[in-house]
């Protein structure tokens, strides 16, 4: 009767390995149904990337346009 306990035992453990599997890839499993359902855009309709205007990006570009001046001219 011992051995009759490990095999319970090892259908328990396969059990909540399933239930732990499947409670991980559950996000991955409904962003790939939501993809496939809006035609190819998980997001919804967005802006391409870097079209957009932005303080931070103006700023940055200055900041590397007088970098590059400075370094340029210094010489």
């Amino acid at each position: 009767m011992g051995g009759n306990t490990m095999i319970v035992d090892i259908f328990l453990v396969t059990f909540f390995m399933w239930v732990v599997a499947v409670c991980a890839f559950a996000p991955l499993g409904y962003f790939i149904y939501m993809y496939t359902m809006k035609s190819g855009e998980p997001f919804g309709d967005t802006e391409p990337h870097g079209d957009s205007e932005s303080k931070v990006l103006e700023v940055v570009g200055l900041a590397i346009h007088a970098l590059k001046k400075g370094l340029i001219g210094g010489k």
